[in-house]
């Protein structure tokens, strides 16, 4: 009898732990997908175009929740601290039937994800949940993960304005891109003492130039100016070196400016301020081949690109 109750007891216990093991809640799943900035890598003719520094960059991470929802938390590294980044979801879409021939529909998905983060000089997340199931939104939705620029109007019809752009939620293809930033300090003479700036603009303007390459083999060239006076329109060029015995003033450059590496005016706003160009030279014949000046112009003098002396910065281009 005694033998008969132990089988009994043992065999219950026994099939209470399969029950168990068998009940025992399922191993939630996680993923984490890296973006890079906008280089062109998904629309090759529209690449970024703005003065935010290039090296941002932002990972998503998608997890399963116990309550049947997703939780989907977005690191943004290397941000402008104050600035506020919008971020949103955008249903993919023919391309044929939308009002600007956008592949995805310009209405954020808001049940997928759109919120914002404010930058901080570093990384920083913010993390959302939605009711789209895990295996919903990572194997079926078909959409795009969209990253504003802080420093220009939310535009989600003009695809050069955005930081980031990529599918939502799928692992990306990650592309080396080359990038070289190079400062410039005011001009007192350094390319040639007699051309040193006569007038009467603040000494501490100082600028950058920044060249990115891009995915389709052009380049991005940014120029950033630093101390600007709010209000002033500083004209900015690149100009081709030359011979000075065949410019007709005797310059050391052709007198017009290149437009295809750079030529603009920037509009002063009492700090740094900045715009950026779309050029059809490579990143190396830009920072290795190309030889030329850049010449940012007295906002408070008239344009003379015969007089460096009114030139508030001169240096080689991109060196």
């Amino acid at each position: 009898m005694r033998l008969t109750f132990f089988k009994t007891f043992t065999l219950l216990l026994v099939g209470l732990f399969l029950m168990a093991s068998c009940t025992e809640t399922p191993e939630l799943e996680s993923k984490t997908i890296t973006y890079q900035f906008n280089n062109g890598q998904l629309v090759p003719t529209a690449p970024y175009s703005g003065y935010h520094n290039s090296n941002l960059s932002a990972t998503m991470t998608i997890s399963e929740l116990e309550s049947g929802m997703t939780s989907i938390t977005v690191a943004l590294m290397n941000t402008m601290d104050g600035e506020t980044y919008p971020m949103h979801a955008h249903d993919a879409a023919d391309a044929s039937t939308t009002p600007n021939g956008t592949p995805y529909n310009e209405s954020p998905n808001g049940d997928i994800f759109a919120t914002v983060i404010v930058g901080n000089g570093g990384t920083a997340t913010i993390t959302e949940e939605t009711a789209i199931e895990y295996d919903e939104l990572v194997n079926n939705y078909e959409g795009f993960f969209v990253v504003h620029d802080p420093l220009q109007a939310v535009n989600t019809a003009d695809i050069t304005t955005y930081l980031i752009v990529s599918s939502f939620a799928k692992d990306q293809t990650i592309t080396a891109f080359d990038s070289e930033t190079f400062n410039y300090d005011f001009n007192t003479g350094q390319i040639v003492e007699a051309f040193a700036y006569e007038g009467t603009h603040d000494t501490n303007l100082s600028s950058l130039i920044r060249v990115d390459e891009l995915a389709d083999g052009r380049s991005r060239v940014t120029v950033v100016h630093n101390n600007t006076m709010n209000g002033m329109t500083y004209a900015t060029h690149a100009h081709d070196m030359a011979d000075p015995a065949t410019t007709p003033n005797g310059t050391p450059y052709n007198e017009t400016p290149n437009g295809d590496v750079f030529a603009g005016a920037i509009l002063g706003n009492g700090g740094s301020i900045g715009i950026a160009r779309i050029s059809d030279m490579s990143f190396a014949e830009i920072t290795t081949s190309y030889d030329g000046f850049f010449v940012v112009h007295d906002p408070l003098q008239d344009i003379d690109t015969t007089d460096p002396t009114t030139y508030l910065i001169l240096g080689v281009f991109a060196r």
